[in-house]
């Protein structure tokens, strides 16, 4: 079937006029964000609270969940000396978008509000100027993303980069049976309510981490993991062997606004493995924060979380660029 011209004409004329309308709203709309840079001391809260505004599953915010952000604060290898190079987009007082590292510059998280992703272009251009490191005369930038993003994807590969690694993110949903697994004789379950031994604590999280058989002595590194506005001391769960020690270590925290746990840190001293013991310690926490609310529990890489019931709903993805 055959239409008269000017039908055609106006057809297209219509068309042009609603993407001129459109391009002119987000123009508006851009004109009314503002951007700075982010403020450690008085910031964070707010940023923390947008993380857990913008959450969304399975896409995860590229899995810069508020917890992942708070534990990387409190953490010793954080640097917070240079985190007025992180970048906060705001409307009316609110933020609507965020760029930062983990631990230090040289990685970028771009985080958006729903309806914000014309943003994405202009955030990954300041992560490109404040957050890439510079060596013999060459820039270098990682972005995490995960794989259920695929506008990031899209931004990333036009701007020149390259995925160069991938990871499982794993949970544990609670409409499953949890393992029952006892402990061997004469091993205790405590949490940090019931004793709080910073010695202990880092003597276990040292060897856990295979940093070697002696630990430093940096006791308040361990005070300070423990100092963020929501880690729970109730949530945290020790397995203490015979002679005393603090044999496994883990860490669990809630969101109460999505409905999840979180576990980190997770760590076995390489002389007690193979025992049970982080199975025991994960579901005691994972009990503790279903009774709370929670839905599911986030878990980590190793193929340890598959073999007690995690299951991958997405991976991490980082893609780097030189120039």
């Amino acid at each position: 079937m055959s239409y008269p011209l000017h039908r055609s004409r106006r057809g297209s004329c219509c068309f042009f006029w609603l993407l001129y309308e459109k391009e002119d709203s987000v123009m508006t709309e851009r004109i009314s964000i503002t951007q700075r840079r982010y403020k450690l001391l008085s910031d964070f809260k707010k940023v923390h609270t947008f993380l857990g505004d913008v959450y969304n599953f399975p896409a995860l915010n590229s899995y810069l969940l508020p917890q992942f952000f708070e534990y990387a604060h409190t953490h010793p290898a954080f640097n917070h000396k240079l985190t007025h190079h992180m970048w906060l987009w705001e409307k009316d007082e609110g933020v609507v978008g965020v760029a930062c590292y983990e631990m230090n510059i040289g990685e970028a998280f771009l985080s958006v509000k729903e309806g914000y992703d014309f943003l994405l272009s202009e955030m990954l251009r300041y992560a490109e100027n404040e957050l890439s490191t510079l060596t013999d005369g060459k820039h270098n930038l990682g972005v995490w993303i995960t794989d259920k993003e695929p506008q990031k994807q899209a931004l990333l590969l036009q701007n020149g980069y390259q995925k160069s690694h991938a990871e499982p993110v794993r949970t544990f949903t609670y409409d499953k049976p949890f393992l029952d697994v006892r402990l061997p004789d004469g091993f205790t379950v405590i949490s940090l309510e019931d004793e709080n031994d910073y010695g202990q604590i880092n003597a276990c999280l040292w060897k856990g981490f295979d940093h070697g058989d002696t630990p430093d002595d940096d006791i308040d590194c361990r005070m300070l993991m423990q100092s963020g506005p929501n880690f729970r001391h109730d949530l945290t769960t020790v397995i203490k062997a015979p002679n005393g020690d603090y044999a496994c270590f883990a860490g669990m925290w809630f969101d109460g606004k999505n409905k999840y746990a979180y576990i980190e840190p997770l760590a076995t001293v390489p002389a007690y493995r193979r025992m049970g013991l982080a199975t025991v310690a994960l579901t005691e926490g994972m009990k503790k924060t279903k009774a709370l609310g929670a839905k599911y529990c986030f878990g980590g890489v190793p193929e340890f979380y598959t073999a007690i019931g995690f299951e991958t709903v997405c991976n991490r993805e980082l893609w780097k660029k030189e120039w």
